[in-house]
Protein backbone atom coordinates (compact mmCIF):
# COMPACT_ATOMS: atom_id res chain seq x y z
CA UNK A 1 0.00 0.00 0.00
CA UNK A 2 3.28 2.33 -0.09
CA UNK A 3 3.13 4.34 -3.12
CA UNK A 4 4.59 7.54 -2.35
CA UNK A 5 6.81 9.26 -4.83
CA UNK A 6 10.33 9.51 -4.64
CA UNK A 7 11.87 12.55 -3.73
CA UNK A 8 13.40 14.89 -6.38
CA UNK A 9 15.19 12.21 -8.98
CA UNK A 10 18.00 14.73 -10.23
CA UNK A 11 20.00 11.81 -12.48
CA UNK A 12 22.99 14.18 -12.45
CA UNK A 13 23.51 13.76 -8.90
CA UNK A 14 23.69 9.54 -8.63
CA UNK A 15 26.36 10.22 -10.99
CA UNK A 16 28.40 12.54 -9.50
CA UNK A 17 28.06 12.05 -5.83
CA UNK A 18 27.82 7.94 -5.96
CA UNK A 19 31.07 7.58 -7.76
CA UNK A 20 33.83 8.17 -4.32
CA UNK A 21 32.00 7.31 -1.38
CA UNK A 22 31.30 9.61 1.78
CA UNK A 23 32.80 12.38 2.92
CA UNK A 24 34.01 12.75 6.34
CA UNK A 25 31.82 14.24 8.91
CA UNK A 26 32.63 17.58 10.43
CA UNK A 27 32.65 17.90 14.54
CA UNK A 28 28.85 19.73 13.97
CA UNK A 29 26.25 17.54 12.47
CA UNK A 30 23.15 18.98 13.27
CA UNK A 31 20.10 19.15 10.72
CA UNK A 32 18.71 21.91 12.06
CA UNK A 33 17.64 24.74 9.89
CA UNK A 34 20.53 27.90 9.51
CA UNK A 35 20.28 30.32 6.84
CA UNK A 36 23.91 29.71 5.95
CA UNK A 37 26.24 32.62 4.75
CA UNK A 38 26.29 31.86 0.72
CA UNK A 39 29.43 30.67 -0.05
CA UNK A 40 31.40 29.96 -3.30
CA UNK A 41 30.73 25.72 -3.61
CA UNK A 42 34.00 23.90 -4.54
CA UNK A 43 36.42 26.98 -3.98
CA UNK A 44 39.08 27.72 -0.78
CA UNK A 45 39.13 30.98 -2.42
CA UNK A 46 36.78 34.18 -2.95
CA UNK A 47 34.47 34.07 -5.48
CA UNK A 48 34.81 36.00 -8.72
CA UNK A 49 33.68 39.18 -8.72
CA UNK A 50 31.72 38.55 -11.69
CA UNK A 51 29.02 36.19 -10.75
CA UNK A 52 27.66 33.81 -13.67
CA UNK A 53 24.13 34.46 -15.27
CA UNK A 54 21.65 33.25 -12.64
CA UNK A 55 18.26 31.16 -13.17
CA UNK A 56 17.18 31.39 -9.67
CA UNK A 57 18.58 33.12 -5.68
CA UNK A 58 17.86 31.27 -3.06
CA UNK A 59 18.78 32.97 0.25
CA UNK A 60 21.15 35.21 -1.54
CA UNK A 61 23.14 32.07 -3.12
CA UNK A 62 22.70 31.90 -6.64
CA UNK A 63 21.48 29.60 -9.14
CA UNK A 64 23.62 29.41 -11.78
CA UNK A 65 21.86 29.04 -15.32
CA UNK A 66 24.06 26.92 -17.25
CA UNK A 67 23.75 24.26 -14.74
CA UNK A 68 19.95 24.82 -14.37
CA UNK A 69 19.71 24.47 -18.18
CA UNK A 70 22.42 21.15 -18.34
CA UNK A 71 19.61 19.73 -15.69
CA UNK A 72 17.24 20.68 -17.86
CA UNK A 73 18.50 18.81 -21.44
CA UNK A 74 19.21 15.68 -19.02
CA UNK A 75 15.29 15.76 -16.98
CA UNK A 76 14.04 16.25 -20.89
CA UNK A 77 15.90 13.76 -22.33
CA UNK A 78 14.86 11.20 -19.94
CA UNK A 79 11.22 12.06 -20.19
CA UNK A 80 11.06 10.87 -23.81
CA UNK A 81 11.84 7.39 -22.53
CA UNK A 82 10.24 7.90 -19.07
CA UNK A 83 7.36 10.04 -19.32
CA UNK A 84 5.87 9.43 -16.32
CA UNK A 85 9.05 11.19 -14.27
CA UNK A 86 6.38 14.11 -14.60
CA UNK A 87 3.13 14.79 -12.89
CA UNK A 88 0.32 15.79 -14.88
CA UNK A 89 0.23 19.34 -12.99
CA UNK A 90 4.23 19.95 -13.63
CA UNK A 91 6.30 21.06 -16.19
CA UNK A 92 10.04 20.03 -16.94
CA UNK A 93 11.12 23.18 -16.48
CA UNK A 94 9.55 24.23 -12.79
CA UNK A 95 10.65 20.31 -11.50
CA UNK A 96 13.72 21.21 -12.18
CA UNK A 97 13.62 24.19 -11.15
CA UNK A 98 12.48 23.02 -7.62
CA UNK A 99 14.40 20.06 -7.32
CA UNK A 100 17.62 22.41 -7.92
CA UNK A 101 16.11 24.82 -5.36
CA UNK A 102 16.01 21.96 -2.54
CA UNK A 103 19.62 20.57 -3.00
CA UNK A 104 20.60 24.26 -3.07
CA UNK A 105 18.41 25.02 0.37
CA UNK A 106 20.33 21.34 1.94
CA UNK A 107 23.49 22.10 0.80
CA UNK A 108 23.28 25.79 2.25
CA UNK A 109 22.19 23.73 6.12
CA UNK A 110 25.03 21.46 5.07
CA UNK A 111 27.51 24.69 5.60
CA UNK A 112 25.57 25.73 8.40
CA UNK A 113 26.35 22.64 10.17
CA UNK A 114 30.11 22.54 9.37
CA UNK A 115 30.15 20.44 6.51
CA UNK A 116 31.36 22.13 3.35
CA UNK A 117 32.59 20.45 -0.31
CA UNK A 118 36.29 21.93 -0.65
CA UNK A 119 38.36 22.01 -3.19
CA UNK A 120 40.30 19.03 -2.12
CA UNK A 121 37.15 17.05 -1.82
CA UNK A 122 35.64 18.28 -5.39
CA UNK A 123 38.78 17.73 -6.96
CA UNK A 124 38.34 14.25 -5.21
CA UNK A 125 35.26 13.44 -6.96
CA UNK A 126 35.97 14.19 -9.93
CA UNK A 127 39.19 12.64 -10.52
CA UNK A 128 36.95 9.36 -9.01
CA UNK A 129 34.67 10.70 -12.11
CA UNK A 130 37.21 10.78 -14.47
CA UNK A 131 38.15 7.44 -13.90
CA UNK A 132 34.81 6.12 -13.96
CA UNK A 133 34.27 7.16 -17.26
CA UNK A 134 37.75 6.19 -18.43
CA UNK A 135 40.36 9.19 -18.22
CA UNK A 136 39.54 12.92 -18.17
CA UNK A 137 39.14 12.97 -22.09
CA UNK A 138 35.62 10.97 -21.56
CA UNK A 139 34.78 13.03 -18.82
CA UNK A 140 35.44 15.93 -20.64
CA UNK A 141 33.43 15.02 -23.43
CA UNK A 142 30.25 13.74 -20.89
CA UNK A 143 30.19 17.07 -19.60
CA UNK A 144 30.70 19.18 -22.91
CA UNK A 145 27.58 16.64 -24.71
CA UNK A 146 25.40 17.09 -21.48
CA UNK A 147 25.90 20.95 -20.91
CA UNK A 148 28.57 21.60 -18.60
CA UNK A 149 31.81 23.78 -18.97
CA UNK A 150 34.25 22.82 -16.34
CA UNK A 151 33.35 25.75 -13.90
CA UNK A 152 29.73 24.51 -14.19
CA UNK A 153 30.51 20.90 -13.62
CA UNK A 154 32.39 21.58 -10.49
CA UNK A 155 29.97 23.96 -9.00
CA UNK A 156 27.19 21.37 -9.16
CA UNK A 157 29.24 18.60 -7.82
CA UNK A 158 29.91 20.91 -4.94
CA UNK A 159 25.99 21.37 -4.55
CA UNK A 160 25.54 17.81 -4.80
CA UNK A 161 28.30 16.65 -2.44
CA UNK A 162 26.93 18.94 -0.19
CA UNK A 163 23.14 18.37 -1.08
CA UNK A 164 23.70 14.40 -0.45
CA UNK A 165 25.60 14.87 3.18
CA UNK A 166 22.89 17.01 4.34
CA UNK A 167 20.07 14.56 3.26
CA UNK A 168 21.88 11.84 4.93
CA UNK A 169 21.98 13.78 8.07
CA UNK A 170 17.97 13.80 7.87
CA UNK A 171 17.77 10.12 7.38
CA UNK A 172 19.90 9.34 10.43
CA UNK A 173 17.87 11.47 12.32
CA UNK A 174 14.67 8.71 12.02
CA UNK A 175 15.36 5.91 14.58
CA UNK A 176 14.78 2.69 13.84
CA UNK A 177 12.34 1.61 15.70
CA UNK A 178 8.74 2.47 16.09
CA UNK A 179 5.26 2.11 17.03
CA UNK A 180 3.56 -0.64 14.82
CA UNK A 181 0.68 -2.60 13.80
CA UNK A 182 0.38 -5.68 12.05
CA UNK A 183 -2.76 -5.91 9.81
CA UNK A 184 -5.04 -7.50 7.44
CA UNK A 185 -7.40 -5.74 5.19
CA UNK A 186 -10.66 -7.21 3.50
CA UNK A 187 -10.60 -4.94 0.19
CA UNK A 188 -12.94 -4.45 -2.59
CA UNK A 189 -13.49 -2.33 -5.08
CA UNK A 190 -17.30 -2.06 -4.96
CA UNK A 191 -19.01 -1.10 -1.30
CA UNK A 192 -21.03 -4.24 -1.49
CA UNK A 193 -18.35 -6.91 -0.89
CA UNK A 194 -16.98 -5.05 1.53
CA UNK A 195 -20.10 -4.22 3.59
CA UNK A 196 -21.06 -8.17 3.48
CA UNK A 197 -17.58 -9.54 4.71
CA UNK A 198 -18.10 -6.62 7.46
CA UNK A 199 -21.30 -7.44 8.69
CA UNK A 200 -20.02 -11.10 8.83
CA UNK A 201 -17.64 -10.07 11.60
CA UNK A 202 -20.07 -8.35 12.89
CA UNK A 203 -22.04 -11.18 13.40
CA UNK A 204 -19.64 -12.58 15.15
CA UNK A 205 -17.60 -14.88 12.38
CA UNK A 206 -14.22 -14.99 13.11
CA UNK A 207 -11.81 -12.41 11.31
CA UNK A 208 -9.92 -16.25 10.10
CA UNK A 209 -12.66 -17.81 8.53
CA UNK A 210 -14.10 -14.70 6.61
CA UNK A 211 -10.32 -14.15 5.56
CA UNK A 212 -9.76 -17.97 4.94
CA UNK A 213 -13.16 -17.74 2.84
CA UNK A 214 -12.56 -14.51 1.21
CA UNK A 215 -8.73 -14.19 1.00
CA UNK A 216 -7.10 -17.75 0.84
CA UNK A 217 -4.12 -16.40 -0.93
CA UNK A 218 -4.15 -13.85 1.97
CA UNK A 219 -3.02 -11.10 -0.61
CA UNK A 220 -4.62 -8.70 1.84
CA UNK A 221 -1.77 -9.09 4.80
CA UNK A 222 -0.44 -5.77 5.13
CA UNK A 223 2.42 -6.76 7.51
CA UNK A 224 3.87 -4.65 10.21
CA UNK A 225 4.18 -0.82 9.45
CA UNK A 226 4.16 2.45 11.62
CA UNK A 227 3.06 5.27 11.48
CA UNK A 228 3.01 7.53 8.16
CA UNK A 229 3.90 4.28 5.90
CA UNK A 230 -0.11 3.85 4.79
CA UNK A 231 -0.92 6.65 1.78
CA UNK A 232 -4.26 7.01 2.89
CA UNK A 233 -4.46 9.19 6.23
CA UNK A 234 -7.89 8.28 7.07
CA UNK A 235 -6.97 4.35 7.18
CA UNK A 236 -4.11 4.83 9.26
CA UNK A 237 -5.93 7.16 11.73
CA UNK A 238 -8.52 4.09 11.72
CA UNK A 239 -6.12 1.51 12.53
CA UNK A 240 -4.32 3.01 14.71
CA UNK A 241 -7.09 3.93 17.16
CA UNK A 242 -7.61 0.22 17.23
CA UNK A 243 -5.89 -3.06 19.50
CA UNK A 244 -5.41 -6.27 18.16
CA UNK A 245 -8.58 -7.91 17.43
CA UNK A 246 -10.79 -4.81 16.74
CA UNK A 247 -11.46 -3.71 13.37
CA UNK A 248 -12.67 -0.57 11.56
CA UNK A 249 -15.59 0.07 9.96
CA UNK A 250 -16.14 0.46 5.76
CA UNK A 251 -13.79 2.88 4.70
CA UNK A 252 -13.65 3.86 1.35
CA UNK A 253 -10.48 5.77 -0.37
CA UNK A 254 -9.64 6.24 -3.99
CA UNK A 255 -8.55 2.65 -4.35
CA UNK A 256 -12.01 0.91 -3.09
CA UNK A 257 -13.24 0.10 0.45
CA UNK A 258 -11.75 -1.38 3.43
CA UNK A 259 -11.79 -3.36 6.56
CA UNK A 260 -8.50 -2.95 8.08
CA UNK A 261 -8.61 -6.01 11.21
CA UNK A 262 -5.48 -5.53 13.90
CA UNK A 263 -3.38 -8.81 14.54
CA UNK A 264 -0.61 -7.12 17.06
CA UNK A 265 0.56 -3.85 18.47
CA UNK A 266 3.81 -2.71 19.39
CA UNK A 267 4.87 0.01 21.08
CA UNK A 268 8.81 -0.74 20.23
CA UNK A 269 9.21 -2.57 17.02
CA UNK A 270 12.33 -2.72 14.71
CA UNK A 271 11.25 -0.92 11.03
CA UNK A 272 11.96 -2.79 8.06
CA UNK A 273 14.11 -1.28 5.30
CA UNK A 274 11.00 -0.06 3.62
CA UNK A 275 9.64 1.10 6.14
CA UNK A 276 11.61 2.91 7.26
CA UNK A 277 13.10 4.35 3.79
CA UNK A 278 9.59 5.79 3.99
CA UNK A 279 9.90 7.60 7.06
CA UNK A 280 12.76 8.85 5.78
CA UNK A 281 11.50 10.53 2.54
CA UNK A 282 8.58 12.37 5.24
CA UNK A 283 11.53 13.75 7.14
CA UNK A 284 12.89 14.53 4.28
CA UNK A 285 9.69 16.40 2.37
CA UNK A 286 9.03 17.86 5.28
CA UNK A 287 12.52 19.14 6.14
CA UNK A 288 12.07 21.10 2.53
CA UNK A 289 8.96 22.14 2.98
CA UNK A 290 10.13 24.58 6.26
CA UNK A 291 13.33 25.44 4.81
CA UNK A 292 11.45 26.56 1.81
CA UNK A 293 9.03 28.10 4.15
CA UNK A 294 11.82 29.72 5.81
CA UNK A 295 13.90 30.99 2.61
CA UNK A 296 14.06 33.89 0.35
CA UNK A 297 13.52 32.08 -3.18
CA UNK A 298 13.96 34.79 -6.27
CA UNK A 299 12.97 33.22 -9.49
CA UNK A 300 14.13 34.44 -12.71
CA UNK A 301 13.45 31.95 -15.38
CA UNK A 302 10.52 31.06 -16.79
Amino acid sequence: MNGRKKLFPVFLSLALVACAGPAAAPTATSPALAAATPAAPGTDTPAPTAEPELAARVNGEGLRLDVYAAHLAQFQAALVEFPDLLGPDETASGRVLADLTDHLLLAQAARAAGFSADAALVDQRLAALADNAGGQAALDAWAAANGYTAASLRADLAIQIESAWMRDQIAAGVPETAEQIEAHQLFSFDSFTVSRLYNQLENGTPFAQVRENNDPQNLGYLGWFPRGYLIFPALEEAVFSLQPGQYTAVLETEAGYHVIYVLNREPDRPLSPDARLTLQEIALAAWLAQARAQSQIEIYVP
